[in-house]
């Protein structure tokens, strides 16, 4: 691992990543690492091929008479904490550095002193910006400049800072940013207090009492899963009603994208508060979602995820979001277009443009009827020239990105089942329901040989295709694009010796235990 404090050592030492296409992923903090931090960082190692994690106490979002000059700064102590979970480079510039028209090195700019990113009004003039005033503005031009610095494939931000994460994203989207940003839980310690760095300042008798936070963000949501309640003035009148003893500054029910206040729960809302215990102000949120559950299967290739995945769906009366029949749509779209196979540029604009549809179906065999552009396409997308040319149009960013973003709507709205081998780690990080579907190399073997015998092959090397699934399940957990990740919350259902029957009704038993009322099959 290699600390810098200088742009240019940064930028210089960060050029091969950036002439190599690497994936190169940025952890912003302001230092005083604690565990929150640690599981942002864990997720970029597993995720890229380099990380930057950036150690900056950023004078620009401190309000007067705040705790600027206190806030614990710990450098030597971060550095070893980043080495020992495997980053690359951190970069801890000093405000005369990042802010060289500073006028001190307090970095206590006026508006006429120097370039600043204002973020939408209405995003940060509520919550708290209410009583921050110029603190997201603060954030919005920091970001900016570290985007701009290190140039990351992905950025990756709590969502124990709610208001700031969708700040954040807003400003990559205004200002078109080609980066990622990765939303990661909250961590918490065991009595359920979400890790920060001023929880240092906090007595034991006020850590007790900090708890009260967390505790009536629970008994909210037990409230609008268990009585119905869905309006922000019951909500927000239960949650103020179960925290006792603490100085609240607000608390607020609103849109987690556009951080608009919500009257009642629409498909999904942000329920957040921040509150003083003694002297130190702390906030903490919940995500409150009304839709029906979604089914995120993952797994090596040969596990059998496509036939259960299918017949889950058609038996549960879920959408089947068929990853690969949209990625065969899109392909099929560019082979019935003049462009070139290898013009990603012009494969780009054309996909960009793509209107692609996925319809549920009453047929069993054909549980989801694909259409793109308003074509239905749901039997052309089978041809033995699409199959031949799906993987050359997939491995494309842009593809992948304009998928992405589709499969993510799609689970805006839940009731689906989807199968690949990332949709509980990335695409689908908030599905009710996560499984990891595997077997053993020779139990895939096995199946593959069986596979090949119906198909008329004979003399299969069995060793050889068991070296054959042990190469590509290294290759899915390594690639760049979509790699293969189990989510942490996944079951793992092994799948040697049980039918696909008995694997569709193992999955069926888990969706009905936990969603008895979700069920509509």
């Amino acid at each position: 691992m290699r600390l810098f404090r200088t742009i240019a050592g940064v930028r210089t030492q960060l050029k091969p990543a950036w002439k190599t296409d690497q994936n190169l992923a940025l952890v912003p903090t302001m230092g005083a690492l604690h565990s929150g931090h640690l599981s942002l960082i864990e997720q970029a190692v597993t995720a890229n091929d380099v990380v930057v994690v950036s150690i900056f106490v950023n004078p620009l979002q401190f309000e007067p008479s705040s705790d600027l000059e206190q806030y614990p700064r710990q450098l030597e102590q971060d550095c070893q904490l980043c080495e020992e979970v495997g980053v690359d480079i951190v970069f801890a510039p000093t405000v005369e550095e990042l802010y060289p028209h500073t006028p001190s090195a307090q970095g206590t700019q006026t508006q006429e002193e120097m370039t600043r990113v204002i973020p939408p009004p209405a995003m940060t003039s509520q919550m708290c910006g209410h009583s921050r005033p110029g603190h997201f503005e603060g954030v919005a031009t920091v970001v900016t400049k570290l985007l701009n610095i290190i140039q990351p494939t992905r950025a990756y931000f709590g969502q124990k800072d709610a208001q700031q994460l969708a700040i954040v994203r807003r400003l990559v989207a205004d200002l078109n940013f080609p980066v990622e940003i990765c939303a990661c839980p909250i961590v918490r310690e065991a009595s359920g207090l979400a890790y920060s760095s001023r929880n240092q300042y906090l007595s034991s008798d006020e850590k007790k009492q900090a708890q009260g936070l967390y505790q009536g963000l629970q008994r909210a949501k037990q409230a609008f899963q268990e009585e119905n309640i869905r309006t922000a003035e019951k909500l927000l009148l239960y949650l103020q009603e179960n925290i006792s003893g603490l100085q609240l500054d607000y608390t607020a029910l609103v849109d987690p994208d556009t951080l608009q206040p919500l009257t009642s729960v629409n498909k999904k809302a942000l329920l957040a508060l921040a509150a003083y215990v003694g002297k130190t102000r702390l906030i903490d949120n919940m995500i409150l979602r009304d839709r029906a559950p979604i089914i995120a299967i993952d797994g090596p290739a040969g596990a059998g995820k496509s036939t259960v995945t299918r017949q889950v769906a058609y038996q549960l009366g879920l959408l089947h979001l068929d990853t690969g029949a949209m990625y065969r749509g899109l392909t099929w779209l560019v082979l019935n277009s003049e462009i070139a196979l290898d013009d990603e540029a012009g494969i780009a604009e054309l996909v960009s443009q793509a209107d692609l549809q996925l319809v549920l179906s009453s047929d069993p065999e054909i549980p989801v009827k694909v259409s793109v552009n308003g074509k239905d396409v749901t039997k052309a997308i089978r041809s033995s020239l699409v199959t031949r040319n799906v993987s050359v149009i997939s491995a494309q960013k842009a593809v992948r990105d304009k998928l992405l973003e589709q499969q993510r709507q799609w689970g805006e709205k839940g009731g689906l089942v989807a199968e690949g081998r990332d949709l509980g780690t990335h695409v689908f990080p908030n599905a009710e329901l996560k499984i990891f579907l595997t077997a053993s190399v020779g139990e895939r073997a096995r199946r593959r040989q069986k596979e090949l015998v119906t198909q008329g092959q004979e003399n299969i090397d069995f060793e050889q295709l068991q070296q054959e699934i042990q190469q590509r399940d290294t290759y899915d957990s390594a690639r760049a694009i979509a790699p293969l990740r189990k989510a942490p919350d996944a079951i793992e259902l092994v799948t040697d010796g049980l039918t696909i029957e008995e694997v569709i009704a193992k999955i069926i038993h888990l969706y009905r235990d936990r969603f008895p009322i979700a069920d509509s099959g």
